[in-house]
């Protein structure tokens, strides 16, 4: 499954999301997904009627067999795709209400992405491509070097991404995510391409740099061992979206230890 890659960069240079949507609303939860609901086109339902939310500084993992619909709700949360009914939030601003120009101002101030192919490019040096949000969001690029120091890829930033392992270059993606600040970071398989101990010390770096910046983190993945690095694991099936943690006792994951009832029967194409 792959998030759609519009997401890393996507058209010109644009002013920072904070001023353009009407300002910083940090009171608000990273993310609300309210009464969400996405069928395709043969009248086989994906989600239904979804309710999530996902505080500050949390970090979940949501698992699922494959086909159930993991890649669809990240591709409504970024507005890469248009949901049936419901309402997505971030940051307190209604993500599927806002037309093309104000979704995209919305996803390069607010969001990061994280991709399991890593999606750097490969014509630019290290720094460049960490650089690329804050070219868009039109801030500072000395943030650059601060966040490759910050995962562990300190005097690296004139390399180009030929000369790394696949873990630096993992690296390299968690560093571009979080450049900018964003309020949530949406990380589809991110160690699917990593040896375990390599996947384990990434996941590591991606949760610190989570707690240390107050980003909130959602992360699709198929492997155990990446969502055990999560605060919540939720896992997506016929009868709803559970929580892993409290077992099968009605609870699902509407915010940590509540529930009201999440429909996602179905399956997906991605």
């Amino acid at each position: 499954m792959t998030l759609d890659n519009r997401a890393a960069v996507s058209g010109p240079r644009a002013a920072p999301a904070a001023s353009a949507l009407g300002g910083p609303t940090r009171a608000a939860p990273a993310l609300e997904c309210r009464g969400l609901s996405k069928t395709y086109g043969s009248g086989r339902v994906v989600l239904d009627h979804l309710d999530f939310t996902l505080a500050s500084g949390e970090f979940v993992a949501v698992m699922g067999d494959s086909g159930v619909g993991k890649s669809t709700l990240l591709n409504l949360i970024a507005g890469l795709d248009t949901a049936d009914s419901g309402e997505v939030r971030i940051d307190g601003m209604p993500m599927t209400q806002l037309d093309d120009d104000a979704a995209t101002r919305l996803r390069r101030g607010k969001l990061g992405f994280v991709f399991q192919a890593f999606h750097v490019l490969p014509h630019l040096t290290l720094a460049q491509n960490v650089a690329v949000p804050l070219l868009l969001n039109g801030l500072p690029r000395a943030r650059a070097t601060e966040m490759l120091d910050a995962v562990g890829l300190r005097g690296r930033g004139g390399d180009f991404p030929r000369q790394l392992s696949g873990g630096e270059l993992q690296r390299v993606a968690i560093a571009r995510a979080l450049a900018h600040r964003p309020r949530l970071i949406l990380a589809d398989e991110p160690t699917g391409n990593l040896d375990p101990d390599t996947a384990h010390e990434v996941l590591a770096l991606l949760r610190a740099e989570i707690k240390a910046t107050g980003a909130a983190a959602i992360m699709v993945t198929h492997s155990t061992q990446a969502a055990a690095s999560a605060d919540r694991v939720l896992i997506l099936r016929a009868g709803g979206l559970h929580d892993a943690r409290a077992g099968d006792d009605g609870r699902d994951a509407h915010e940590p230890g509540s529930s009201p009832d999440t429909r996602l029967p179905g399956h997906d194409h991605a």
